[in-house]
C-alpha cells in the first residue's frame, strides 16, 4: 500500500532522515521503533505531508504523495493520529470527531460516527465533554476515532501509549488490534514493548535518522543486542 524508496529530511541544515525505504503492505499492522530523536515522528510527517523531504520519493496505492497537501491525503484515505493525542481543547468530544468527518459526504457522518462510538464507548458518554477535561486515555481514544472518522485506508499513529497507565495501554492494544482486523492498513511508531510484542507484522528499527533494522517481532526480540538496545531487555 505504502512505499517509501531513499527519503531524506532536513530541518534547516539538521539531518532528521536519510535514505530511508520502506514497504507497508496492505491490511497489515507495521511498527517502527528507535529511541527519542530517531526520526519516527519525522518519518510520519513525511507520509503525511505536514514536512518535506529534501529527496526521495513517497507512493500509496501507485500515487506520488508528494504531489500532494496533507487535505487532499485526507480524502485519499491517510489519516494521522499524531503524538501527544492534541484534541482541539475547547471542542467537545463529538465536536472533535465531527472534524475528522468533514471530509465525508453528509450522508456518511452519522454511520462513520456510531463506528467510532462502538469501538470507543466511552466516548459516547463524553461526547458533550469538552476535550480537554478527558483523561490522557479517553483523549487518545478521542485521537484515534478523530482519525477513524476519515474513514482511511492507511492510518498514521504516532506513540498512541505515551504517558498512558499500563490498563490503558492494554486496552488500546485490544482496539488497535481490532482496527487492524477490520481490514485498515496501520503504520504505527510506538516504544512499548507490550504493544509491539504482538500485533505488528513487521517491525523497522530506526536510529539516528537512518534505518538500521527490518524484520518480524520474532526476529526483533530474539536478537539480544536488539532487544537489549531498544527495549532494555
Amino acid at each position: 500500500m505504502l512505499e517509501i524508496k531513499n527519503l531524506t529530511v532536513y530541518y534547516g541544515h539538521a539531518l532528521a532522515l536519510e535514505n530511508i525505504n520502506m514497504a507497508v503492505p496492505e491490511k497489515g499492522l507495521t511498527a517502527v521503533i528507535g529511541p527519542n530523536g530517531a526520526g519516527k515522528t519525522t518519518l510520519l510527517k513525511a507520509i503525511s505531508r505536514i514536512v518535506d523531504p529534501a529527496q526521495g520519493s513517497i507512493s500509496y496505492k501507485g500515487h506520488n504523495l508528494l504531489k500532494y497537501g496533507p487535505h487532499k491525503l485526507a480524502k485519499m484515505g491517510i489519516a494521522h493520529c499524531p503524538e501527544g493525542r492534541k484534541p482541539f481543547p475547547e471542542m467537545s468530544a463529538l465536536e472533535n470527531l465531527l472534524v475528522g468527518g468533514f471530509v465525508l459526504p453528509s450522508s456518511k457522518v452519522q454511520a462513520r460516527l456510531k463506528m467510532v462510538f462502538d469501538l470507543f464507548p466511552i466516548l459516547r458518554e463524553r461526547m458533550n465533554q469538552l476535550s480537554i477535561t478527558l483523561s490522557g486515555g479517553e483523549q487518545q481514544m478521542l485521537a484515534i476515532g478523530r482519525a477513524l472518522m476519515v474513514s482511511p485506508s492507511l492510518l498514521l499513529i504516532d506513540e498512541p501509549s505515551l504517558g498512558l497507565s499500563p490498563l490503558v495501554v492494554d486496552e488500546l492494544e485490544r482496539i488497535i488490534g481490532n482496527i487492524k482486523e477490520s481490514g485498515v492498513t496501520v503504520l504505527m511508531v510506538e516504544g512499548n514493548v507490550d504493544l509491539i510484542r504482538d500485533l505488528p507484522d513487521a517491525v523497522y528499527v530506526l536510529d539516528h535518522g537512518s534505518l538500521v533494522h527490518s524484520g518480524t517481532v520474532s526476529q526483533i526480540m530474539n536478537d539480544a543486542n536488539l532487544a537489549k538496545t531498544y527495549f532494555g531487555m
